[in-house]
């Protein structure tokens, strides 16, 4: 079970955005291994001038998961987990976790007994494993017919594997941003882009879309084993009508399938509702199988769970997670 979403690296670009300390609990037992890698963050609130702290998975995708199990039946294994974890939070000053499991992995079915499981939506993903044509199975017949006019309009692409710097792509990136009027928090500073580069180099791949010797759209993937996660795009709107979103995806999926990857993961839509824009959107490049998210909430310590939330003047009953940090949010749920 591996991504990048379970490297070091990766989650230490989130430290500074979720104010942490990234950290690995690895628990061995005769019975296999569990890594659960996570961000730990000092919770605002002080009880009798002592310092708590809460547990989050880093942006994009990950949870506990089983590296290494000798039977089939893997209750034991989890149960044993959630023991000697539990008393780790106990220890540590930890009252509460937040996970976002992995779709593709799918290791909430694991943790089912572990965490409160909640589903979220319903992520897409372009099949590229045993599929000869990708692009004619997974496509829409109306994103394909959007490709091949932008193509015969003269719109061109390439693929930057391992890219130096992001400088172009930042500057598209971040008028794709404005023009959405998107939130403070997708603006991902300069100092993240450069921690891509010199951490995670090796993992990038960089799609750029141009017609006429101008980039009208861009995309930044992380590239992992047999995984291909679309992690942030940006487009020109004066040249939508050559699609060039669309020719993103495409050229992602032919380079994609070149090099032997099984499939694109793209995420889900803004919410969970079947009508929702941005879902429909990255639907017309997985039309056959849907993955689903979960989310896992988990209180370790109920006592002082309480007590954080009587001190916010804030119900433990909240449908915010965790009811504390109700006012207080930073990443969104993806």
């Amino acid at each position: 079970m591996k991504d990048i979403y379970f490297e070091k690296e990766y989650a230490q670009l989130y430290e500074k955005i979720e104010n942490g300390i990234c950290e690995e609990f690895v628990f061995k037992h005769p019975q296999g291994t569990i890594k659960h890698l996570f961000i730990k963050r000092e919770i605002p609130i002080k009880l009798d001038g002592q310092v708590f702290y809460d547990l989050v998975t880093p942006y994009g995708y990950g949870g506990p998961r089983i590296v290494e199990s000798r039977y089939e039946d893997k209750v034991e294994l989890v149960n044993a987990f959630e023991q000697r974890f539990g008393e780790y939070c106990l220890e540590n000053g930890i009252v509460s976790e937040f996970v976002r499991f992995h779709p593709i992995m799918r290791n909430h079915l694991d943790f089912s007994n572990c965490y409160e499981l909640v589903f979220k939506r319903k992520t897409i993903q372009t099949r590229l494993d045993k599929i000869d044509n990708p692009i004619l199975t997974e496509y829409s017949a109306s994103s394909r017919r959007d490709i091949r006019h932008g193509l015969k309009a003269g719109v061109e692409y390439r693929v930057i594997n391992h890219p130096k710097d992001l400088k172009n792509f930042k500057e598209l990136y971040y008028s794709t941003m404005q023009r959405n009027a998107a939130e403070m928090i997708y603006y991902f500073d300069d100092a993240y882009f450069q921690r891509c580069i010199d951490k995670l180099g090796d993992y990038l791949v960089v799609v750029e879309v141009r017609f006429e010797d101008k980039v009208i759209g861009m995309s930044l993937n992380f590239v992992y084993g047999d995984y291909i996660h679309v992690h942030l795009t940006g487009t020109r709107q004066e040249f939508h009508h050559f699609a060039p979103a669309y020719i993103l995806q495409y050229a992602l999926a032919l380079w994609g399938k070149e090099h032997g990857k099984k499939l694109i993961h793209h995420g889900g839509g803004r919410t969970g509702k079947v009508d929702d824009k941005l879902y429909l959107f990255k639907k017309k490049f997985g039309r056959n199988e849907d993955l689903a998210y979960y989310i896992g909430q988990k209180i370790w310590n109920q006592l002082v769970y309480e007590r954080l939330c009587h001190a916010q003047n804030i119900s433990n009953d909240s449908d915010s997670f965790p009811a504390y940090r109700s006012m207080k949010s930073s990443i969104p749920i993806n």
